[in-house]
């Protein structure tokens, strides 16, 4: 029989109550998570910025930490009233989330350090495990906080190929590709301690890479997975965790 797998909830509950906020955050836990994901960004600048000019202005410092919010990008953080990442840790530090875990999903470099505060601030560090595209976020948290879980998000794409018809064979050939050469760079940096664990996109995940993490001593998260056959895939293969934006899907799995 397959372990027992990680139930995480996508920014709380996406699938139920628009994610991102308290709201989803109760939705996931009233489902019963061992784990909830969510995105923290800085404020949107006052001009339009490239993705390539946000992470530039990232690793210059020039992200203010006290305007850290719960959104996905700088789009989201646009379209709604976003929530500040204090009001959101405050919430998770309450006693109904007092056994769950926290996926904290840095989208850019530059705030590594406001976010680590904020964590230590409310005793959240022990039970949080901070996760992002950006090697160099990852170290430099691994610096600063040596015990805190670190997880490595792949792919680093801005844009899912495969939601575009005429992308198909030249997406299919990358992710060929990436399938062959993740096993043992996911091994590689588990070992070398850059990561504890690997944060996986489902078309990602094969067998090979789920005994590559596991033989590392990491453990496997995938995202997104919405759809109850592959999340009993997943299952059957052995992966640590599945990320969904409908956590009510776990039940089918007991």
């Amino acid at each position: 029989m397959p372990a027992v797998i990680r139930r995480v909830g996508h920014k709380g509950a996406d699938q139920i109550v628009p994610g991102n906020t308290l709201e989803s955050f109760d939705a996931a836990v009233a489902t019963g998570v061992d784990m909830i994901e969510f995105d923290v960004v800085p404020a949107p600048p006052d001009v339009d910025m490239s993705v390539r000019a946000a992470e530039s202005a990232g690793r210059a410092g020039r992200f203010r930490e006290s305007e850290l919010l719960l959104a996905h990008d700088w789009h989201d953080a646009r379209a709604r009233p976003a929530q500040t990442l204090a009001a959101g840790l405050d919430h998770l530090a309450g006693k109904a989330f007092a056994d769950i875990e926290l996926d904290v999903d840095l989208k850019l470099p530059g705030y590594e350090l406001g976010v680590l505060a904020a964590l230590r601030e409310r005793g959240l560090l022990s039970r949080a495990l901070i996760s992002s595209q950006y090697r160099s976020s990852l170290a430099l948290i691994r610096r600063t906080e040596p015990a805190v879980r670190l997880g490595w998000s792949v792919p680093k794409l801005r844009r899912d190929p495969f939601r575009h018809r005429v992308l198909w064979s030249f997406a299919a050939t990358l992710l060929a590709g990436a399938r062959a050469v993740l096993p043992v760079r996911a091994a590689a940096a588990i070992r070398r301690g850059h990561c504890d664990a690997v944060m996986a996109h489902w078309r990602l995940v094969t067998p090979r890479l789920v005994r590559a993490v596991a033989g590392a001593g990491g453990e496997l998260y995938v995202w997104t997975v919405d759809e109850l056959p592959l999340m009993r895939s997943l299952h059957a293969l052995g992966v640590t965790g599945v990320i969904t934006n409908d956590p009510r899907l776990f039940a089918a799995l007991a």
